[in-house]
């Protein structure tokens, strides 16, 4: 089994607010996240695949084609957008780095060839802070 990574970066605005809470209360949980004029990220993704080498190229998955899903799947969906307003795989949802990986891989899952797994998302909100997600 080989695992393989690409790197990919966007950038995005979003807040966190629960609409069914008082805005104090959504202050008080997500602080400066809860601004209604928002707040953007630059966002970089670490997309990692698995799979086993094919004999006649010598890959788990042509990185280019790794690259182009990961464009038109996620990207272009996603990359100088509000998160909260233009997303449709995001509506209704709290618009976390959490749960934005977990949208990510339920975007990419279906289009991947036969044989090749998703591992993991990996996701920068800052530099300093990142989550990691593996599925269900």
């Amino acid at each position: 089994m080989l695992f393989l990574t690409r790197i990919e970066h966007f950038n995005a605005a979003h807040k966190l607010y629960n609409p069914e809470w008082s805005k104090e209360k959504n202050e008080l949980v997500f602080g400066k996240c809860a601004n209604e004029n928002w707040h953007g990220h630059n966002y970089e993704l670490h997309v990692t695949i698995k799979g086993e080498v094919a004999a006649d190229t010598g890959f788990v998955i042509n990185a280019k084609i790794l690259s182009s899903l990961i464009n038109d799947f996620v990207l272009e969906k996603l990359d100088h957008k509000n998160l909260n307003m233009d997303v449709p795989f995001l509506k209704g949802k709290m618009c976390s780095t959490e749960n934005l990986a977990i949208e990510i891989w339920k975007q990419l899952l279906p289009h991947l060839p036969e044989g090749v797994q998703m591992h993991c998302i990996k996701l920068y909100e800052t530099p300093r802070i990142f989550v990691e997600y593996f599925g269900n």
